[in-house]
């Protein structure tokens, strides 16, 4: 069974947090990791043992599974953000993508690439609300604006200059060249759209680019060019840090069987296995050096070069121009970003729905966000 990814985290998380012990290894996110194992929810994975290969984790994914010095979850994959483009589009209208696209470049390319009556749109962002769903997307691109989540003092910044050149640009752009329906598509729905012709641009995951370069799932393989995240030369991309990881519950009552399978499943012997049977592009991308080390998977992956150095150029602790007083690129890795994320997720998708204007929205973001951060005491 598989489940969409907002109604995975609200099972797992529920589960986990009344220590019910319904599920003996869990696929959580780099967000829980320091939330969770803080309170004590989790198992280390520090004894994975040598054929693990703890030492073969990309930097940046191995710190963003580890809290307090101790691994507490075991990178299935990891990823950053990088811009996709349909290359043929882009020659038949003389365009050139730049080595360092800004996102003034690609809302102008999606208006002259924008051709609904060819069934072709000109950009997909992610419009589905939710914390992990248009959130990741915004809180990156805000970053590449300045903008930041919470001053050093914890008090919310949605009402600054820098969040209200993102959310306006950003609503602009995806209302007049995305699909129609943008709010609600996520990760899943633009991966199909792209993968079937229909986006000129695509800004989401590096984890898309294997699934749009294989002819078996993409119509437009042979035509995808592949770019760093928008860069407005303020210091900061709009990349992002994530990765999908195996945990154990400490609630498990089969810690010993759970830390078999993960030491496999998240381990050299699965990547290889998968190689063998399917195919390197198969393989789960963004975790292992040794995967792009490796000439095979470099042959059949155009993309590889810039997936590493996509992720090893995100700096958690700094992701935006000014400091912040939190860990996380496109999340801050505190309880309550969760509600936050989910309740301003819901304002921004109604801004682009049409409902209320970006100003509107974004002072429905920061009331919510300060009076949530008042009652957790964050400050009076």
């Amino acid at each position: 069974m598989t489940l969409e990814e907002n109604i995975l985290r609200q099972r797992v998380t529920t589960d986990v947090a009344i220590g019910a012990g319904q599920y003996d290894v869990i696929m959580i996110g780099a967000y829980e990791v320091p939330v969770w194992s803080g309170r004590g929810w989790l198992t280390s994975l520090d004894d994975l043992g040598s054929e693990y290969h703890a030492d073969d984790l990309i930097a940046p994914i191995r710190e963003a599974v580890t809290y307090d010095n101790v691994q507490y979850a075991a990178p299935f994959n990891g990823e950053s953000a990088m811009t996709m483009y349909r290359t043929d589009l882009f020659a038949r209208a003389g365009i050139t993508m730049p080595e360092h696209p800004t996102w003034e470049f690609l809302f102008e390319a999606a208006a002259r690439l924008h051709n609904p009556s060819e069934g072709a749109y000109g950009l997909c962002l992610r419009g589905k609300a939710g914390w992990g769903e248009n959130m990741g997307l915004i809180m990156a691109m805000a970053n590449s604006y300045g903008a930041r989540l919470f001053d050093e003092n914890w008090r919310p910044q949605f009402d600054s200059p820098q969040w209200r050149t993102t959310i306006t640009t950003y609503v602009n752009a995806l209302r007049a060249y995305g699909p129609p329906g943008a709010v609600g598509n996520g990760f899943n729905e633009n991966l199909a759209l792209f993968s079937q012709g229909r986006c000129a641009i695509w800004f989401d995951s590096t984890a898309a680019a294997p699934f749009v370069s294989d002819p078996s799932t993409s119509t437009v393989s042979d035509r995808v060019g592949f770019a760093p995240p928008p860069d407005q030369g303020l210091g900061r991309s709009a990349g992002w840090l994530w990765t999908w990881a195996f945990a154990i519950p400490a609630s498990s009552r089969r810690t010993d069987a759970a830390k078999a399978f993960v030491r496999w499943a998240a381990g050299p012997q699965y990547a290889n296995l998968v190689a063998d049977q399917i195919g390197w592009l198969a393989v789960p991308p963004g975790t292992r050096r040794s995967l792009y080390e490796n000439p095979d998977y470099r042959r059949v992956a155009p993309f590889a070069q810039m997936t590493l150095d996509t992720i090893n150029a995100v700096q958690m602790r700094a992701p935006t121009v000014e400091p912040v007083p939190y860990i996380g690129v496109q999340y801050a890795a505190i309880p309550e970003y969760q509600g936050i994320g989910a309740e301003v997720g819901q304002y921004f998708a109604a801004a682009v729905a049409g409902q209320i204007s970006p100003t509107e929205a974004l002072a429905q973001a920061q009331a919510t966000t300060e009076r949530q951060m008042a009652t957790a005491g964050y400050y009076q």
